[in-house]
């Protein structure tokens, strides 16, 4: 087996397994995972998902009533 058939049979190399850690972590800090979540859920269930944008203004209440009153 030559070296290069061996590197594409071994996965994927660290550049691509570093790059899928980086696009993961920024979709689980803008809340895109939760909507993906949400439409899982709602599949098993066999409920109707709510709209994106609907979604998106249940999550801003439910953070603005959820505050902590703290000095910083």
């Amino acid at each position: 087996m030559s070296a290069a058939s061996a590197r594409t049979t071994t996965g994927p190399g660290p550049v691509r397994r570093a790059l899928a850690g980086v696009r993961w972590y920024a979709r689980e800090l803008s809340g895109e995972a939760k909507w993906d979540d949400y439409l899982a859920r709602c599949s098993r269930e066999g409920t109707e998902p709510m709209t994106r944008r609907a979604f998106e203004r249940h999550r801003d209440h439910l953070r603005e009533g959820a505050t902590q009153g703290r000095c910083c």
